[in-house]
């Protein structure tokens, strides 16, 4: 018998599966509802999910961030992460939707070979997989956390307006760039692979509510061939490890690139821009799906009937093999409903009972 993570990775192959795996990720808000609700805040175990999210200890390599911007005032409330890019919030009800200031808008050639990038804290490296070995002995799947793999860090760090301008004209920052992201992203890739974990997240939003973000002629030329590069990192190492990759918006037309790339399970398949059944009956015997339940119009103003009604389709659809773990698009944020949620688990345990 499986345990809960094998079972898990037998799905997501679409090798058949015992019970119904799905996923949640809280907002804060969420967390404190939930706490209040039930006096704790481990909302992955009362829900039942097979996985836990992990992610490596970074290295930040700045001290102020404030001195990384040399052309720009940033707001005195900013933060800034691990790569020195800075976030502001308009107000307390921006939750974890910020502005974003670019540290290497306007940059040359040397100060983007130079800048600060951060790098893997190795002191952490053992202590990171004694966690994935402490999940794998409870029976549980390990994920490791490395979305904004190349293209969101790049332009994160540079603006979309520069970086996207720097990739037409073909100038040398473009690759400088993308090579430094791609170059920790890589080591990411091969400490995650290390260390064992069952599944590796990847991610980079390519695709609006409505059309794609930027052209597949581009994508193809400069994106592809370096997240090729980041699978492969992983793969040479833990040939099983499972790929799964993360884009909101509107992706159909890079289904099948990012297929052949090495891509396995497709995040999040957003129904305000896809339709499931359309996605499922083009690509569903070569990729497996992961979320689909929309966090813009199902989980927050759709009734209970509704989004167990939806949940039951997408189980359905892929049948007994499996190749979905289903839940929320997206991070759950405060609007949704708790009835909305338990909705999901109801319809998983009604599916496992008739197929039983």
């Amino acid at each position: 018998m499986y345990t809960p993570g094998e079972d898990l990775l037998s799905c997501l192959r679409r090798r058949g599966f015992e019970k119904v795996h799905v996923d949640y990720v809280f907002c804060e808000s969420q967390i404190e509802a939930f706490k209040k609700r039930f006096g704790h805040t481990d909302y992955e175990t009362y829900l039942g999910l097979s996985h836990r999210r992990l992610e490596l200890d970074i290295q930040r390599n700045y001290i102020d961030g404030r001195q990384l911007f040399k052309r720009e005032n940033v707001p005195e409330s900013t933060e800034f992460d691990e790569y020195g890019i800075g976030h502001s919030k308009g107000s307390e009800f921006a939750f974890h939707m910020t502005r974003m200031h670019h540290p290497l808008r306007g940059a040359g050639i040397e100060e983007i070979m130079n800048y600060p990038y951060p790098t893997i804290d190795e002191s952490k490296l053992e202590e990171f997989n004694k966690k994935v070995s402490a999940l794998h002995e409870k029976g549980l799947a390990s994920f490791g956390f490395m979305q904004m793999t190349v293209w969101e860090a790049s332009w994160y760090l540079r603006s979309m307006e520069e970086l996207m301008m720097d990739m037409m004209i073909e100038s040398e920052s473009a690759g400088i760039l993308l090579d430094k992201i791609t170059d920790f992203a890589c080591a990411k890739a091969r400490a995650y692979a290390t260390a064992g974990v069952d599944i590796l997240s990847l991610g980079d939003d390519i695709g609006t509510q409505t059309s794609l973000m930027l052209d597949i002629e581009l994508w193809g030329k400069w994106l592809r061939p370096r997240l090729k590069k980041v699978i492969q990192a992983a793969k040479d190492i833990k040939p099983d490890i499972l790929i799964f990759y993360h884009s909101c918006g509107y992706i159909t037309p890079f289904i099948d690139k990012l297929i052949e790339t090495g891509v396995e399970i497709l995040n999040p398949i957003q129904p305000e821009c896809m339709e499931f059944n359309e996605i499922h009956d083009r690509f569903g015997d070569r990729v497996s799906f992961w979320g689909t339940l929309g966090t813009q119009q199902l989980l927050p103003y759709g009734t209970k009937e509704e989004v167990k009604r939806v949940t039951l389709e997408r189980l359905e659809k892929c049948g007994n093999k499996g190749g979905i773990v289903v839940g929320p698009t997206h991070l759950v944020e405060p609007e949704v409903p708790w009835e909305n949620l338990m909705a999901i688990i109801e319809a998983a345990k009604e599916f496992e009972r008739e197929r039983n």
